[in-house]
């Protein structure tokens, strides 16, 4: 801890409060006194300048457009790793031993068939139910099936919890898929790439056989890296918060799924394509650019500007790479909606309007481009989300399951309602 102080004057009163400082990144002033010592609370709506933990997992420089995990840039990462490597990294500290990686490989790939009788919890929902709906559903009730890794104490069953959860969500993800277009589920198959047997298990059908496309799988390893982990965001940060009451980590996880199927979270890839299919055709880019700058028009450009990010989203370029390798390999280079998001990008770089404000192409701008390439309809496209940020959510709890210095988390609040009153019987007015 170092010692540095921030002083607080209220009046003719100061207090002190030490500072504390990380590896990498700003410094924070630590509260956890201020109640007890000044009698008043912080207020900080969104929690925007307010450190909830102390983490060692990923760290995000929004100014100049940096991801790390576990110290490593995402792009060196996602260009020559795979996504177990991430989650062993993600999860242990350290990226694996060609032993440990082979081992870990096959840990999760032992994990992936889910307990038979869920297959009848899908029957219970309608076949048109958002698949995210399901997701919350199927997740939280894997605590009422592997009893056995539901103890938070104990640490083997925290990581056989851990493992399990990276392994059945591409099956469950799969699952949620085909019953909502009416197709029979597909078994993993344990000789296949992670993201490999997740393509098999949504598009392999019993009636022909179906292999996988190597460009594909890759494509989709990608899109998984990238949405591994990113820090104390809204799912993360609920995850933690359930945890904290020592909830049980599959319901821990299916919190996470329900706040990240919020629009401002987890829809934003599906409301940016939607945008692109708005606009229609590269010639008519520049007629919405002067609708997004004017304050009177409704229309908002999706994609762009980010919450944390004030640079080019680090995984943007991956993503808009990835993006052209998958179109490429189907035959649609020419694709439309491409042209468009290209031409908006074109724009949008050299434009003073959003040089200004730092509004830069974010990773949702080519990821539903991408997902739909794959053949993944809009429904699907936070489902993809939650699968990938699994490992990004179970190493976070994992990591606040083990931080003597964590406790419940309890918000306050600035109380605004009526003050202290005293009852009266309505009926005797």
């Amino acid at each position: 801890m170092s010692d540095k102080k921030a002083k607080l004057t209220v009046g003719d009163q100061t207090w002190e409060f030490p500072i504390r400082s990380g590896t990498i990144g700003p410094d924070v002033i630590d509260i956890g006194t201020l109640y007890k010592e000044t009698g008043m609370f912080t207020y900080d709506p969104g929690f925007t300048s307010t450190a909830s933990c102390e983490s060692e997992i990923t760290y995000i420089d929004g100014d100049v457009g940096t991801l790390l995990y576990r110290g490593y840039p995402i792009d060196q990462l996602a260009e020559h790793g795979d996504f177990l490597e991430t989650c062993y990294l993600l999860l242990y500290g350290h990226l694996p031993t060609a032993e440990e990686k082979k081992d870990f490989d096959t840990r999760v790939t032992r994990h992936t068939m889910v307990h038979e009788q869920m297959s009848k919890f899908y029957t219970g929902y309608r076949r048109d139910s958002h698949p995210m709906a399901v997701m919350v559903g199927i997740v939280g009730a894997l605590s009422a099936f592997y009893h056995d890794s539901t103890d938070i104490a104990d640490p083997h069953q925290r990581m056989v919890a851990s493992l399990r959860m990276i392994a059945k969500m591409p099956t469950m993800a799969a699952m949620a898929y085909k019953y909502s277009i009416g197709q029979p589920f597909v078994y993993p198959r344990n000789d296949l790439s992670y993201a490999g047997n997740f393509l098999h298990m949504c598009f392999s059908v019993p009636a022909e056989p179906y292999e996988v496309n190597p460009v594909l799988a890759r494509a989709m390893d990608r899109i998984f890296i990238l949405h591994a982990d990113h820090e104390q965001n809204a799912s993360t940060s609920t995850v933690r918060l359930a945890g904290s009451s020592g909830a049980n980590p599959f319901g821990c996880i299916a919190a996470g799924i329900a706040c990240l199927w919020g629009p401002a979270h987890g829809g934003a890839n599906e409301a940016a394509l939607n945008m692109l299919y708005e606009i229609g055709t590269p010639d008519r880019v520049a007629e919405y650019v002067a609708k997004a700058k004017d304050k009177n028009d409704p229309f908002r450009l999706m994609g762009f500007g980010h919450r944390v990010y004030k640079n080019y989203d680090p995984r943007a370029k991956i993503m808009q790479q990835t993006c052209h390798e998958v179109l490429h390999e189907l035959g649609i280079e020419n694709d439309p909606t491409l042209e468009v998001a290209l031409e908006l990008e074109k724009i949008a770089l050299n434009d003073e309007y959003f040089i200004e404000k730092k509004l830069y192409p974010n990773i949702d701008f080519y990821s539903g481009i991408t997902l739909r390439a794959l053949g993944f309809p809009a429904e699907m496209f936070t489902v993809l989300f939650a699968l990938a940020r699994s490992v990004g959510w179970i190493a976070q709890w994992k990591e606040m399951v083990e931080d003597p210095s964590q406790r419940i988390g309890r918000p306050r609040q600035l109380f605004s309602g009526a003050p202290l009153r005293d009852y009266v019987d309505i009926k005797n007015r």
